[in-house]
């Protein structure tokens, strides 16, 4: 069985990391196809070349000469050829990307090519099979990603190579145009090619030991999680989990593939798995991660008999379609009604309010601006007891006042909002509640 193993681009930033990636895969024959990010940081004030390209495209689109514009980056990438003591020249990939450049091929093309010249290199390193992504990744001509074509197609192109490198983050459409997947598009790709061809374990390999129960910028030292269901990582995902894009996950979920997150600086580490079902067992911890978001705002509702009026809900949530304004939560009482939205989203209809009036005929109606949502996600949580008494007096004991609160069915996790001003303390405090005091 062969594996899949994605490269970010902090592990791929120049030719010392080169010499790490290239081990890694060379210790284990099963790593046999290759997905890797453009080049990121060296250090903390350095340039990613994605950002690089999309500032060349921008110059050479407004008239600045090509080969003055191109020049950093064709340095960057002949500085790490040079270094690996590798004989290809890319000056020909130059001239076609300044080429096409000049011809405003577009800032999805010129974000490309960070991982094409990468993969091209990383490819004469390893030995490889080079396989651009836009033979084989396809998207629709709206724009869609085109699963069943991709895979069809992949397979059969993979089929043929023992070994092979495909870069990350993009494909193409139907009149060849080059598409990039939005955040995490690398990610995904990985995951693409795992389920093309129906990989062993898709091995994610980044600049972080694993999964971390909570955002390190928040939480000093977190402990990190060794074993998360694709469930539970979603839940965490959506919530602002930064480690692994939520869309990344789906073509391995439904073909069943292990995902491993890995850290190219310490390989030996065994990093967090991410699996289709939890394993038997009493889990350490009774909660698995905690992740938020800001800038949420609540939609607070009162009407006398609100319960017993059919359409009411239906009406308001006809209204919020019609303007294209989503609901992340409607938690209810017999007559009150709270619908959390985005404040992006509601900030586009300042009348918004009014027309709720007009629809439903509330007897009060205010909205509630600066709230965070907070997602304590766990699969332990449906075996224990008291989970929701623990967290609600965590908070409690911090003075952080509690707007709403909202569990899924599957008791896999309880969402809580709070005033924006408190979300880091209220995830520090939710925390030491159950990582320190179990």
């Amino acid at each position: 069985m062969a594996k899949v193993v994605k490269f970010g681009g902090s592990s791929l930033a120049d030719a010392n990391q080169f010499r790490k990636v290239a081990d890694i895969i060379r210790s284990d024959k099963e790593r046999r196809y290759v997905v890797p990010s453009a080049p990121g940081k060296r250090f903390s004030d350095d340039i990613k070349v994605t950002d690089m390209l999309y500032t060349c495209y921008d110059e050479i689109c407004a008239g600045k000469n090509a080969i003055t514009a191109f020049a950093p980056i064709a340095e960057r990438f002949n500085g790490i050829i040079s270094d690996l003591g590798l004989t290809i020249s890319l000056d020909e990939e130059y001239a076609t990307i300044m080429e096409n450049f000049r011809k405003q091929a577009g800032r999805d093309y010129a974000a490309s090519r960070g991982e094409y010249l990468n993969g091209i290199i990383l490819a004469n390193y390893l030995g490889f099979q080079f396989v651009d992504a836009a033979k084989g990744i396809f998207f629709g001509r709206n724009g869609e990603f085109d699963a069943d074509l991709t895979d069809a197609t992949l397979s059969a192109i993979l089929e043929g190579y023992p070994n092979a490198v495909i870069p990350g983050f993009y494909g193409a459409k139907p009149d060849g145009t080059i598409k990039t997947f939005s955040r995490g598009g690398s990610d995904f790709t990985g995951s693409v090619v795992a389920k093309a061809i129906g990989a062993e374990i898709y091995e994610n390999w980044t600049d972080v030991p694993g999964v971390a129960v909570a955002d390190p910028r928040i939480v000093e030292n977190p402990k990190f999680i060794d074993v998360v269901t694709y469930r539970e990582l979603r839940e965490l995902s959506y919530m602002g989990f930064s480690v692994l894009h939520q869309d990344a996950i789906f073509p391995v979920r439904t073909a069943q593939i292990p995902i491993n997150i890995k850290n190219t600086n310490d390989p030996s580490a065994k990093g967090t798995m991410i699996v289709p079902e939890a394993p038997e067992g009493k889990n350490e911890h009774i909660i698995t991660g905690i992740a938020g978001k800001k800038n949420f705002s609540a939609i607070c509702l009162e009407k006398d008999e609100m319960n017993s009026e059919i359409g009411f809900l239906r009406r308001i949530l006809t209204l919020m379609e019609t303007e294209n304004i989503a609901f992340e939560h409607i938690p209810t009482g017999i007559d009150t009604m709270n619908i959390i939205v985005n404040s992006e989203d509601l900030e586009k209809h300042p009348n918004f309010a009014d027309r709720i009036v007009e629809v439903a005929n509330p007897n009060h109606i205010e909205i509630e601006k600066n709230l965070a949502l907070i997602a304590v996600v766990g699969r332990g949580m449906k075996a224990t007891k008291g989970t929701a008494t623990r967290i609600f007096a965590a908070l409690s004991h911090a003075n952080i006042n509690i707007k709403m609160i909202d569990q899924g069915s599957s008791e896999l996790n309880i969402i809580v909002g709070i005033e924006e001003a408190d979300f880091e303390e209220a995830i520090r405090v939710i925390y030491n509640m159950f990582m320190l005091q179990e």
